[in-house]
């Protein structure tokens, strides 16, 4: 049911307070998504029906953070396709999750640097956690879930070569 008259994470004004609280919904969201063989293995499938293959792909381990590539794997005859291609940072020691980036190519943009402007960096930070949190939430009511989650043996480098830049020498 939808209520006009509840204060939902997209309403709410892009305050430091919001955006942490958004980063701790979507750190309770993924402990949902995440299996316990995370630890042993890098890349995991999940399908369910009526929905495209999900795909969880560790890019970094550290002892208190994983950085984490959460995405949808369309596929056909000719090419793979990721979409939305979430890269999110895990801080396990603080409970909390962020989405750095939606594309491929994130490491390549420079979002933040410390001559740029606070405000519209946390501006896109709320527009891109509350995309991340609403995704999250969705990819749970489909079903997915840890125990849909299976691990696979080939990650999604493969299917992203034609997203990666290459030396412009």
């Amino acid at each position: 049911m939808v209520s006009f008259t509840e204060t939902s994470a997209a309403t709410r004004r892009p305050k430091l307070r919001n955006l942490q609280r958004a980063q701790e919904e979507i750190y309770r969201q993924l402990q949902l998504l995440m299996p316990d063989a995370l630890a042993h293995h890098d890349t995991f499938a999940s399908k369910v029906e009526g929905s495209p293959e999900l795909r969880l792909e560790v890019l970094e381990r550290h002892p208190y953070t994983h950085f984490v590539r959460l995405t949808y794997l369309f596929s056909d005859e000719r090419r793979q396709r990721l979409a939305p291609d979430a890269h999110i940072r895990i801080y396990h020691d603080a409970r909390m999750a962020e989405v750095t980036a939606f594309n491929a190519e994130q490491g390549f943009n420079r979002s933040a640097h410390p001559w740029y402007p606070v405000l519209p960096l946390v501006q896109r930070a709320w527009r891109e956690n509350v995309a991340l949190e609403k995704w999250v939430g969705y990819l749970l009511a489909q079903g997915h879930r840890f125990d849909s989650m299976v691990a696979v043996d080939h990650g999604l480098s493969t299917a992203t070569q034609s997203h990666r830049v290459t030396s412009l020498a």
